[in-house]
């Protein structure tokens, strides 16, 4: 069976994308003419497309994938309630009369709001809103403060409870399934979404100190592009308001968090905690009322089903693809390139970079990573480790001009004044910090594989 016809298919599919057609629509679409045509040409069997009822049934008794309506739900409320104007109104207080205490707030705040909303274009659009008239009234040079907001707002790939990792998490359980079962293992291990919630905490949290840092030596070095706040009377208010702003959100996160991580919890139940922890933080806030609700039931919908939309349409792809022989193509790929298992993790991450410029992480983690994650972790890879390169690979490339989709997100809120040459000048440093936190990632895998070690002793 001819493979390369698998890789026309995959072609086909990056061209109809760029046309701007639906993306669930276009996997499904272009699988299903491929699939016609070679059967009529012979070179395609449809036994196959059989299997699809049983993929998507698999989609529906999926108690991991419950999680992510009720993520979705309770990252939305969080936004809709004024969290994050709260915690920025706060936090500006408290760090505001340092050399870049405002971009510090920023961070701290988009680490926080990517927690508990997961969502990297609300944690930009949301954070562009709030902070960036701010940051420029106070004279912050505008290529830092659109960089660390756009930053701040990808933080969302890699902190966890995250959207990103659920779905992540999910995809590789099964591959990893699947290279043990190909390796002649029948009793395989597994990996969890708790796994690489714990995986994810350490880099992470680095990620948001390197962040940090980076704003601090701008702070020292180049004090005009981050200016602190005008000194102000000493506000009484202020501990008690940023309790009130900063623990209830904490705590929520630490809860949904924490319970996963500590198994006390599936990813499911605890996201429901999360979704009811959110609504009465909107109700101690005054924020919620019936309006509201349908419009954060109406949003999360839409996401939801987008998501399984492309769910279904990237199984009825990848049953096509691997019908074609495109997965015995790609082993055969990757198998021979230089380097081995080294040179063919460079070349999935090269190109994972460059699709994450025209694919959403939602299109990459459910059509890309099935493909090329078992042939990885088949040459002995770590599950978790590989879970969380993808991740903070996506986040760069969603960082990375010209196409990196957070710079779309805050070039569409920002003021006429601000260029676009601004906000990619803006970005560049960051995008030097996480290709670091990617290269200490590779050198040292324990970052990322060290604390599921520890907690789970796997």
């Amino acid at each position: 069976m001819d493979g390369s016809i698998a890789l026309w298919m995959f072609a086909a599919v990056f061209i109809i994308l760029l046309m701007g057609y639906p993306v669930a629509i276009t996997l499904a679409g272009t699988a299903l003419v491929f699939a016609l045509a070679g059967e009529y040409a012979g070179s395609f069997d449809p036994v196959f497309l059989e299997a699809l009822p049983n993929r998507l049934f698999g989609i529906i008794e999926n108690d991991t994938l419950v999680a992510v309506p009720l993520f979705v739900f309770m990252g939305v409320m969080l936004e809709k309630s004024k969290v994050a104007e709260g915690l920025l109104e706060n936090m500006s207080k408290l760090f505001g009369s340092l050399p870049g205490g405002l971009g510090f707030s920023v961070v701290l705040v988009g680490m926080l709001m990517a927690a508990s909303t997961g969502i990297v274009g609300a944690t930009v659009v949301t954070m562009g809103l709030l902070s960036l008239p701010t940051m420029l009234k106070r004279n912050y040079d505008p290529a830092l403060a659109c960089g660390t907001i756009c930053a701040s707002g990808t933080l969302g790939q890699i902190i966890p409870p995250s959207i990103v990792l659920v779905l992540l998490g999910d995809v590789i359980s099964s591959s990893y399934q699947q290279a043990q079962l190909d390796m002649g293992i029948f009793s395989p291990d597994t990996i969890s979404v708790g796994d690489l919630f714990a995986g994810a905490l350490i880099p992470g949290l680095l990620l948001v100190l390197l962040y940090l840092l980076y704003l601090a030596g701008m702070a020292f070095f180049k004090p005009a592009s981050c200016p602190p706040l005008p000194a102000r009377q000493s506000d009484t208010h202020l501990f008690v308001d940023l309790a009130k702003g900063l623990f209830p959100p904490l705590i929520l996160i630490v809860a949904v968090l924490g319970s996963i991580i500590g198994g006390i919890a599936t990813p499911t139940e605890a996201a429901a905690v999360g979704a009811m922890g959110a609504i009465f933080l909107a109700y101690a806030k005054k924020q919620l009322n019936i309006e509201q609700l349908r419009a954060v039931s109406r949003e999360t919908t839409q996401v939801t089903a987008m998501v399984f939309f492309i769910l279904i349409g990237a199984s009825l792809f990848s049953l096509v693809f691997r019908g074609f022989g495109g997965d015995e193509l790609i082993e055969e790929l990757l198998s021979d390139l230089p380097g081995g298992v080294f040179g063919a993790m460079v070349v999935v991450m090269l190109v994972m970079f460059l699709l994450g410029f025209v694919l959403d992480f939602i299109e990459i983690t459910f059509v890309v990573v099935p493909i090329v994650a078992p042939i990885l972790l088949t040459m002995g890879i770590n599950p978790v480790w590989l879970g969380i390169m993808i991740a903070l690979n996506l986040q760069t490339s969603f960082l990375t001009p010209p196409f990196g989709f957070a710079l779309f997100y805050l070039r569409g809120v920002a003021p006429e004044s601000i260029k676009t040459t601004q906000i990619y000048k803006g970005v560049l440093p960051f995008i030097l910090i996480q290709l670091l936190l990617l290269g200490l990632l590779a050198l040292w895998p324990a970052l990322a594989t060290w604390l599921p070690a520890t907690i789970y002793g796997s």
